[in-house]
């Protein structure tokens, strides 16, 4: 269970949840939040703000798994 290291999305995305959980971001500022990813549902994420930058870390005991599907043009 590794941490995704600092990252940012250029581009707003779909979240499938493959196999849902609850997922930690910590802001690149040192803030954090959680999001709740359901197995079997879809998610739009807009694209990171200008200079944002984010971790995600799964503290759970299961791991998540999801597919991401980034827009570009």
């Amino acid at each position: 269970k590794q941490p995704l290291t600092m990252h940012r999305h250029e581009h707003g995305r779909t979240i499938v949840a493959l196999k849902g959980g609850t997922l930690k971001i910590v802001e690149k500022s040192g803030e954090t939040h959680s999001v709740v990813w359901e197995t079997g549902k879809a998610y739009w994420l807009d694209a990171d703000p200008p200079g944002a930058q984010h971790a995600d870390v799964n503290e759970g005991p299961e791991p998540i798994e999801i597919m991401v599907v980034e827009m570009k043009r």
